[in-house]
C-alpha cells in the first residue's frame, strides 16, 4: 500500500508536510485515526490503541516492536522497565525523551506479547510510513529486530549492523537492540550504552550539515538580493 493510502477500517489522511501548527495538526489527526483503526484483529482485543508520543519537530524517531500491557493500558508507547531505560539511554546523550517521537511497527498489542504477525506488520505499514514521512527526522532509532525487519528488509540481522549508520533513500537509519532486551543482560546493556553514544555522534554531524546548508541557502539569498537591488539601480539610469 502506498503512502498516504489506506485500507478499509482506516480513514487515515495522507501525511502533509510537517511544518509549526499545521504539523501537528496532522500528527494528531494520523492519532486518532489509528485510534480508530479496526482493520486487523488486534482491535477487538486491545484496551486501547498506541500511535505514538512525541513533537513533530523531533530530530529523533524511534520505532520499537509493538505495545506491551503497560502501553496497552495507558494509550502511550515505552512506558514501562524497557520505556524507563529508554529514558536513561537518552538522558545518557543528553536528550530528553520529550525530544524524540516514539511509536512502534505495530500500534495495538498482540495477545500475550507475542511476535508481530506478517499480516498485523502489513496492516499497520502505512501508518508507521506517514509517521516518518510527518516528522522526518534525522535519524531513525531502531530498537530491536521487528523494526529493522520493518524498515530494513533484507539487512543482517541486528547482532551484525547494531549501532551502525544505514542510509536509505534520504533517511538515516540506526539499528539497536531493544531496551527490553538489556534490561537483565549486562553486556548488551553496555552495549547498547557504546550504541547510544554514537547516536549522539550521528546526531551532531547531522546537526552540522543542516547549519552547512543554511549557511549556503542564506549567502545564496544575499547574492540573489544583491543582484536584485544592483539591476534596479540600473533601471534608475
Amino acid at each position: 500500500m502506498s503512502l498516504g493510502q489506506s485500507p478499509p477500517g482506516s480513514t487515515a489522511p495522507p501525511p502533509v508536510p510537517a511544518a509549526g501548527a499545521a504539523g501537528a495538526e496532522a500528527l494528531l489527526a494520523l492519532h486518532r485515526c489509528i485510534e480508530g483503526c479496526t482493520v486487523c484483529p488486534l482491535h477487538a482485543t486491545r484496551t486501547r490503541a498506541v500511535p505514538g508520543d512525541g513533537p513533530v519537530t523531533a530530530r529523533i524517531m524511534a520505532v520499537g516492536e509493538a505495545p506491551g500491557e503497560n502501553e496497552d493500558r495507558t494509550g502511550r508507547p515505552f512506558v514501562g522497565a524497557a520505556g524507563q531505560l529508554l529514558t536513561r539511554l537518552l538522558q545518557s546523550i543528553g536528550l530528553d525523551r520529550q525530544d524524540i517521537y516514539i511509536c512502534n511497527v505495530l500500534k495495538c498489542r498482540p495477545p500475550g506479547n507475542r511476535d508481530p504477525e506478517p499480516a498485523e506488520v502489513s496492516a499497520c505499514a502505512h501508518f508507521l510510513d506517514e509517521q516518518a514521512a510527518l516528522i522526518r527526522p534525522d535519524v531513525i532509532l531502531l530498537l530491536g529486530r521487528h523494526a529493522v525487519g520493518r524498515l530494513l528488509p533484507g539487512m543482517p540481522g541486528i547482532s551484525r549492523i547494531h549501532g551502525q549508520r544505514v542510509r536509505r533513500g534520504d533517511r538515516l537509519y540506526v539499528p539497536l537492540f531493544h531496551p527490553a532486551a538489556a534490561l537483565y543482560n549486562a553486556s548488551l546493556l553496555r552495549t547498547l550504552e557504546e550504541d547510544m553514544q554514537r547516536v549522539r555522534g550521528y546526531l551532531d554531524e547531522a546537526q552540522a550539515e543542516r547549519e552547512r546548508l543554511q549557511r549556503e541557502q542564506a549567502e545564496e539569498a544575499a547574492r540573489a538580493a544583491a543582484v536584485r537591488a544592483a539591476d534596479e539601480q540600473l533601471t534608475l539610469f
